[in-house]
């Protein structure tokens, strides 16, 4: 243990709590809240972007037990997301309203990490790519996502390699190992649809259903359109053959 090494020097807390930078003059008291929130979220991100690696990567090994882990956690990430971003609720509008010029075109559609989960996480769907392209260089951090199979045909892979099948996950003699894999990769596509519904519903609240964002997106209404938003169709697919009617 190094006796220079200490709580605030570890974190980096000298220049951690010089990053929020209000921009409103003078500066607006809820500001603070706004980008301790966005910039709470980009730090997780980070995390989940690892978390994802090494999913990919026990995947790849054959090694079910991991891959279940590292899902638990992703999942446990994901609600730590969506419960800090809950904190915007304490943002009065008409308090955002004051100091939100200062944004200028400022989206978290400009996130790379956010688009690099999205990548990570299977969207291959047209719009996404196009969406993708036409933003100017492709981030290295999402196309190297881009370049890999997604998700949903890393496990298919798995199941593969492990003479499985998706059918057997659901319609076999009880619960697997690759059962429990499966419902945990929906129910990351779960957390990650009620993340964008709770900030689909928090920018409502906030904006009005029909104010233009700060990027000049269309605000709510693109946000609730993305709560359709599937990365395991296949799993959905076979999980709903208990109930389809011969």
């Amino acid at each position: 243990m190094s006796d220079d090494v200490n709580y605030p020097s570890y974190l980096a807390l000298d220049e951690l709590l010089t990053l929020q930078r209000a921009r409103s003059t003078p500066e607006h008291p809820d500001e603070l809240l706004f980008i301790v929130v966005h910039q709470s979220s980009e730090l997780w991100f980070k995390v989940l972007l690892r978390d994802l690696e090494h999913l990919a990567t026990a995947l790849g090994k054959r090694d079910g037990g991991l891959a279940l882990w590292q899902l638990q956690r992703i999942n446990g990430v994901m609600r730590i997301v969506s419960s800090q971003l809950s904190s915007l609720a304490l943002l009065p509008p008409q308090h955002f309203a004051q100091f939100r010029a200062n944004l200028g075109t400022s989206s978290g559609a400009q996130s790379v990490q956010f688009r690099a989960i999205e990548a990570a996480s299977g969207l291959r769907e047209p719009w996404f790519l196009r969406m993708i392209e036409e933003a100017g260089p492709v981030d290295p951090a999402i196309r190297r996502w881009l370049d890999r199979p997604s998700l949903q045909d890393m496990f298919l892979e798995y199941l593969k390699q492990e003479d499985a099948s998706l059918e057997n996950c659901y319609l076999g003699p009880g619960p697997t190992l690759h059962f429990f894999i499966a419902e945990a990769l929906l129910e990351f596509e779960m957390e990650f649809g009620q993340w964008r519904f709770q900030h689909a519903q928090l920018v409502e609240r906030m904006l009005g259903p029909g104010t233009p964002g700060t990027g000049g997106s269309t605000g709510a209404a693109m946000l609730h359109r993305s709560t359709s938003i599937r990365y395991f169709p296949r799993l959905a697919e076979v999980r709903a053959k208990f109930f389809t009617t011969k």
